[in-house]
């Protein structure tokens, strides 16, 4: 094989096919990249087994047709070392030589032939659904996911798709975030996607995609990526247990002056303490381990409240959600300070555990 391509290009490429590449072992085949080329396109794959990406593009000056692996990593960092403008690839016996004027790198390729087939859409169901809302939601929901927990369930999120509403879910047992879409449709279905191929999903696709899925693998593809993960198995919790369905207070704040003053106290404590009252709302940090830290602040506001209440919490939920929060304002929904409230903006909720002291 022997290509010509631009610099900028390729190193796009690479560097969005590095989280898709085995880390640990530089011997195994899938911390290789697979360049290939096809109907005047040129290919390229990689996989850790879990997760893979295949990005095609035409913007390439095929010299000779052919296929190869090299390290994904190295490849990168040589890439990356050279000028902007053209780069030739050719691929002589066991080695890629890569060049540019008078410079010369040698980097050794694995046997093509052993790199892991990718799963096919044949024979997949196709979820219907507006996929720039599914994104959207799925992104709104990844802080909630959970990291390394015994029940692997949790370390993805599920997207539950009913009738006429399809709810993505994530839970780390402290809180509980759900983003809901609207539709109709006949065929119901619950997945559970990992972590780790939201948060690549959210940095490679921007427009309409179309999403198959089987009882193993999810894949998602446009006109040029192909990215498939191996879904979780297990049973979701039931979330809806978990959703308070009434609220004895629901008071609209500002997001703004709230993301403020929260960040105000965090200076000292990352663990906080509001009290709402009738004209204001007041700020504190809750450092039950050094009563000589303090910081307090307040935001004067009508709130129409019948009796004063509080909350004590891990400031880090409510940012979080906020971050998502697109509205100038927010609901909070609260029965009794020992329980779990609830956050909300428009089809966007979390449902936060209080700190009970």
């Amino acid at each position: 094989m022997k290509i010509e391509i631009n610099k900028q290009i390729i190193e796009s490429i690479l560097i969005n096919s590095q989280p898709f590449l085995e880390k640990k072992d530089a011997t195994q085949i899938t911390s290789h990249i697979f360049i290939y080329t096809k109907n005047q396109n040129c290919i390229f794959k990689s996989t850790d087994l879990e997760i893979g990406l295949s990005i095609e593009t035409k913007n390439i000056k095929i010299i000779n047709d052919g296929a190869l692996t090299v390290n994904g990593k190295k490849l990168l960092d040589t890439i990356r070392i050279l000028n902007d403008g053209l780069i030739l690839l050719e691929v002589v016996g066991e080695l890629l030589l890569v060049k540019q004027g008078k410079t010369r790198f040698k980097l050794p390729t694995f046997d093509y032939k052993l790199f892991p087939i990718f799963p096919k859409i044949d024979n997949k169901a196709k979820i219907s659904l507006d996929s720039t809302l599914l994104i959207k939601s799925l992104k709104k929901i990844v802080p909630s996911i959970d990291n390394n927990n015994p029940k692997h369930e949790l370390n993805g999120a599920l997207i539950d798709i009913k009738k006429n509403i399809t709810n993505v879910v994530a839970t780390d047992t402290r809180r509980l975030s759900v983003s809901s879409i609207q539709n109709n449709t006949e065929n119901e279905l619950s997945i559970i996607i990992p972590k780790k191929a939201i948060i690549e999903i959210e940095k490679i696709f921007i427009g309409n995609i179309d999403i198959f899925y089987d009882d193993i693998n999810l894949i998602i593809q446009d006109e040029n990526y192909f990215l498939f993960s191996k879904l979780i198995n297990g049973k979701y919790p039931n979330y809806d247990r978990i959703i308070p369905k009434e609220l004895k207070y629901n008071i609209q704040v500002p997001k703004n002056k709230m993301i403020e003053a929260i960040k105000k106290i965090t200076i000292i404590s990352q663990e906080i303490n509001i009290l709402f009252t009738q004209n204001m709302i007041l700020f504190s940090s809750l450092n039950r381990a050094n009563d000589s830290l303090e910081a307090k602040t307040q935001i004067e506001i009508n709130l129409n409240l019948k009796e004063e209440f509080e909350l004590n919490f891990n400031s880090k939920y409510l940012l979080d959600f906020l971050s998502q929060v697109d509205s100038n304002e927010f609901e909070i929904g609260i029965n009794k300070t020992t329980l779990p409230f609830v956050v909300k903006d428009k089809e966007f909720i979390t449902v936060i555990m209080p700190i009970v002291t």
